[in-house]
């Protein structure tokens, strides 16, 4: 299961620059990756822990914009078609499970 965070928020002023930057970081903190600018996601185990994070990420919204969430299976992420661009061959954005002792 994945998690999407999408948003869009207004940075026309220093407070407003400084809520994106906070909100951005604690996505970051939570453990979520940049696929796009304003655009995060993070694998999930379950869809209950996908409910979990998103009921946290409502902790530390901002005031003002639009922030939406998605939560779409592993198949269904695995089905998004690249137009542009190549996919981002990064480990930790990878839904493997494998542990080496």
């Amino acid at each position: 299961m994945r998690l999407m965070i999408m948003f869009d928020l207004p940075t026309d002023t220093a407070a407003e620059r400084k809520e994106y930057r906070q909100f951005r970081k604690a996505l970051i903190n939570e453990g979520f990756l940049m696929i796009q600018f304003s655009v995060y996601e993070r694998v999930c185990v379950t869809r209950q822990t996908a409910n979990f994070l998103e009921k946290r990420i409502r902790k530390f919204m901002p005031s003002k914009g639009v922030v939406q969430s998605l939560m779409v299976t592993e198949k269904q992420y695995s089905d998004m078609h690249f137009l542009v661009g190549d996919a981002v061959k990064d480990i930790r954005n990878t839904s493997d499970r494998t542990v080496i002792l």
